[in-house]
């Protein structure tokens, strides 16, 4: 199933909250905390080797559709203060116009497939908002160095992997994004849901752990040693990562420009943490921390949901599939229509 660049406006428009200010599927008024007041503690399973056993199949697909930042709409209010009511009435809302815009993605005129093929219908989102720090739920401003640097352009990629995505140039296949181009949705952006392709699976073995992602097909490698870094930059940067306690803590740096998430420096660590908090459920949190492109750091983060049915699907996408050369087409084509003389 070749892939266009269409599904990536939604997957930016996704991902989460931290572990201490969230809003779970339990929600978060007074009988919640009454029923988690009395409840026992979750004990975390182990693995033969002794580490907490985080594995097996994982989705973000309830997290479709969570704002980034707190909306205006929002404004005033505390992430844990939006109770189950309100969170009910917000996922209604947003899954209204999740089925409104299923037929622009979708149907013969994109290559994006029937709507049928989509998953993100009916998501149980876990909180009103995803940025938890700072506590206005808003990204911190840029340093004047990053606007100098980014050309007086804010924020950028939003959780995509390079490049000018759909809707933008189209001169060479350069100007697309490597996620259109079928290489990485990089990191984060390989923890974002999106409209299809939301389960990933984790293995362990003794000092390492590996994600796979079931869209765009890569496997997140993490040793569990605190050896020096290589240096050298990938998509997907360099993991180390440790145990405190139950909490899986990945520290990643060593970020290939191309792929740096939201246009960040070469000084970029992203920071994960994953909670586990019940057999079904996962934390999950990143911390961004780029001095030289934000003005402090800040996190966001997501529930991820046991899915142990749900095996990994081939995501039979490659750089130079025919979507590449489609779009390349179609813009000589309007080119030509229009009286241009490129090529």
């Amino acid at each position: 199933m070749a892939r266009l660049g269409i599904a990536v406006g939604v997957v930016v428009a996704a991902v989460v909250a931290g572990t201490t200010a969230s809003v779970n599927t339990q929600g978060s008024n007074g009988g919640a905390a009454a029923r988690a007041a009395t409840a026992k503690p979750y004990a975390v399973p182990k693995t033969p080797w002794g580490d907490p056993d985080l594995q097996g199949g994982w989705t973000n697909v309830n997290e479709n559709g969570i704002p980034f930042e707190r909306p205006d709409a929002l404004a005033g209010k505390q992430l844990e203060k939006v109770d189950d009511s309100e969170l009910a009435e917000l996922d209604k809302e947003r899954d209204e116009a999740r089925q409104r815009g299923a037929a622009a993605i979708g149907g013969r005129e994109t290559g994006a497939g029937p709507v049928h093929w989509y998953e993100h219908y009916g998501a149980k989102n876990s909180r009103a908002w995803m940025v938890t720090d700072p506590p206005d739920g808003r990204i911190p401003q840029q340093t004047p160095a990053a606007i100098a640097r980014l050309g007086g352009r804010a924020g950028g990629r939003g959780g995509r992997a390079g490049g000018a995505g759909e809707g933008g140039r189209a001169d060479s296949w350069l100007d697309r994004s490597l996620y259109d181009r079928c290489i990485t949705r990089g990191l984060p952006g390989s923890m974002m849901p999106a409209i299809y392709g939301n389960a990933y699976d984790i293995t362990q073995a003794p000092g390492m752990v590996a994600i796979r992602y079931e869209m765009v097909h890569e496997t997140r490698i993490i040793p569990l040693t605190s050896t020096p870094r290589t240096g050298l930059m990938s998509h997907m940067g360099e993991a180390r990562g440790h145990f405190e306690g139950d909490t899986l803590v990945v520290e990643t740096i060593n970020f290939d420009p191309r792929s740096a998430y939201r246009n960040g420096s070469s000084k970029m660590k992203l920071v994960e943490r994953f909670k586990p908090v019940a057999a079904d459920r996962i934390d999950w949190t990143m911390t961004v921390d780029d001095p030289e492109t934000w003005t402090k750091p800040w996190t966001f983060g997501m529930t991820l949901t046991a899915d142990p049915h749900q095996p990994l699907f081939e995501y039979a996408c490659h750089e130079g599939n025919y979507a590449m050369r489609n779009i390349l087409s179609a813009a000589r084509a309007e080119e030509a229509a229009a009286g241009g003389s490129q090529k």
